[in-house]
């Protein structure tokens, strides 16, 4: 494996002097405009162009479980796991034409104030510190360690401290120029992020072609692996029957076949982009033309985004399973699917390594600001202003903010340290997948019920959180030795670790399905008129000529995807 080079570290030195350049020129005009109000320092309130919201969406979406965990999920489970990916495409347009006019007619900022219009504080002040719990210790700690890890694999080891620190670091300088610096950087971080994948891509497909004595010609690649793991191109698994082999049920306990796309892939997708502070925060300020445009501009880039983290992975398959790569997938002795990814990088040429190590960093740093500015968004306005200091001025809440990030990377440094919360023990995909799946089908059951269904109530909304959550643990953990390991709303298969599962994205569904019965059934049992709910005019649903025709492309594509690969 090459390590790397001079030209490694100028490459990537230049791309950091490039990033934070931009990002302290775009601040000192920002400064010198005078403007330092806590919603512009937030929420960039009307200065993202739809071409910065849809960058900065994606840059935030693709940081290091997409890049390490997915191209891990691509090794050991193929195409299927780009669902996550195509899926999402669907789930921008609606959050698009659906989500976004009701957020802006009613001129929300953050969720948790969505859920105090809609219903009332006791319900925002839950799930504010749901969130920020949920932030700080999945998203934000998994971000900055997986990140961390790949960068120091690809180094040699040896320096995984210093890089969680250098990282942090990093990311702060971003984040405390506000939501305006994170957006305008995301553009240039997307750009770094997306070269670097494609070469990364192609010297995983060229490598493939080289070890089948091919040539170097990606193509050619491309198809030898089609041929050689045709069962890694097929977008559905096929329900593993009796007996079968341990490797296959694992692959369908994570991609449940076509029954995931009727449970937990709608509500993961849908709850993440349109109910998520650290994604919806990047539109809430614009007008609704340019919100729409960025969304579906995102929409549009997902469709490519598997062959930058998806294909690298099956290449590392197709190369382990053929004798190479064997010492690049273990880690500390043990074999380790999430090393597909830092495996393919070890073998770029001087140069590209550098380069494909920088989209790396800016697809890590880019997640860490948005998230750190969310937690620092819900935190300042959803806590501190409502429960702490009432009279806070402007001044005082950017500085709270500030602190609220510097507070929130501190405290994920000292959780990754010694990866505290075991996210590299079971992978990192599965490990945010995990446990943000416990409390998605019930939050996504409040919002979907509070836009659209006017009966629903505060207390249906409390007994959703709480019911979600609960059935989430159930169905997780419990429901094979209490009901069996064969229902009529589940299959319970061997997990090999001597217990039955049920596939987690399956639980998903069945989790919001009771919520949404229990959430209903107190809502009928209580007022007929909710005075909260809220009066959307049906002119705000109306799309525009070129929204539609970014819809229509974005679907057109999305068929043929499904079609080639059924």
């Amino acid at each position: 494996m090459n390590k790397f080079s001079t030209i490694d570290y100028v490459i990537f030195v230049i791309y950091f002097i490039v990033v934070t350049s931009y990002g302290y020129w775009v601040y000192s005009r920002k400064k010198i405009k005078g403007v330092s109000d806590s919603h512009d320092f937030f929420l960039a309130e009307g200065s993202l162009t739809w071409w910065a919201i849809g960058a900065s969406l994606i840059a935030s979406n693709i940081s290091a479980e997409q890049f390490i965990g997915t191209s891990g999920q691509g090794f050991a489970v193929g195409l299927a796991v780009a669902a996550y990916e195509w899926v999402a495409a669907i789930a921008l347009i609606i959050v698009a034409v659906w989500f976004i006019p009701v957020y802006l007619k009613n001129k929300i900022f953050t969720m948790p104030q969505f859920l105090h219009t809609r219903y009332n504080e006791t319900v925002s002040f839950i799930m504010a510190i749901f969130w920020l719990l949920l932030y700080v210790l999945v998203n934000l700690t998994s971000i900055l360690y997986l990140g961390a890890l790949a960068i120091n694999n690809l180094m040699g080891g040896g320096y995984l401290h210093e890089i969680i620190i250098a990282l942090s670091i990093f990311a702060l300088f971003i984040t405390l120029g506000g939501m305006k610096v994170i957006g305008f950087t995301d553009v240039i971080q997307v750009l770094v992020l997306v070269v670097g994948g494609l070469a990364t891509t192609y010297i995983a497909l060229t490598l493939v072609s080289e070890h089948f004595g091919l040539g170097k010609d990606a193509m050619a690649g491309l198809n030898k692996m089609m041929s050689d793991a045709p069962d890694h191109f097929k977008m559905m698994m096929a329900k593993p029957k009796p007996g079968a082999p341990q490797a296959e049920i694992n692959k369908y306990l994570a991609l449940p076949g076509i029954a995931m796309y009727f449970a937990g892939q709608w509500i993961v997708n849908l709850n993440y982009w349109g109910c998520n502070q650290y994604i919806t925060q990047r539109a809430l300020g614009a007008n609704l033309k340019t919100a729409r445009t960025g969304i579906l501009f995102a929409g549009l880039m997902k469709l490519a985004m598997p062959v930058i983290v998806v294909l690298p992975g099956i290449a590392a398959y197709v190369l382990y399973k053929n004798g190479g790569l064997q010492q690049e997938m273990a880690s500390g002795g043990h074999f380790n699917s999430d090393n597909a990814y830092s495996a393919i990088l070890g073998f770029l040429p001087t140069g590209l390594k550098g380069l494909s190590v920088a989209a790396l960093t800016a697809a890590i740093v880019a997640s860490l600001a948005g998230k750190a500015n969310s937690i620092s968004t819900i935190f300042t306005l959803d806590i501190y202003k409502k429960h702490i200091s009432k009279e806070a001025s402007e001044k005082s809440m950017v500085n709270v903010g500030r602190l609220t990030i510097l507070a929130a990377l501190v405290f994920s440094i000292m959780l990754t340290w010694k990866d505290l919360l075991g996210i590299g023990g079971e992978g990192g995909f599965t490990f945010i997948q995990k446990y943000t799946g416990f409390i998605s089908p019930g939050i996504f059951a409040i919002f979907i019920l509070g836009f659209f269904w006017k009966r629903t109530t505060g207390a249906a909304a409390i007994a959703g959180i709480l019911t979600g959550f609960g059935m989430s643990v159930l169905f997780n953990n419990y429901a094979p030795k209490l009901f069996g390991n064969e229902t009529l709303l589940y299959t319970a298969f061997p997990n090999g670790k001597g217990g039955f599962e049920i596939p987690f994205l399956i639980c998903m569904g069945l989790s919001f399905m009771f919520t949404i019965i229990v959430m209903v059934a107190i809502s009928l049992a209580g007022p007929k008129v909710n005075p909260k709910a809220f009066e959307i005019p049906r002119s705000m649903f109306k799309v525009e000529k070129s929204t539609m025709a970014l819809i229509v492309v974005t679907l057109i594509l999305l068929t043929m995807l499904y079609a080639k690969f059924w």
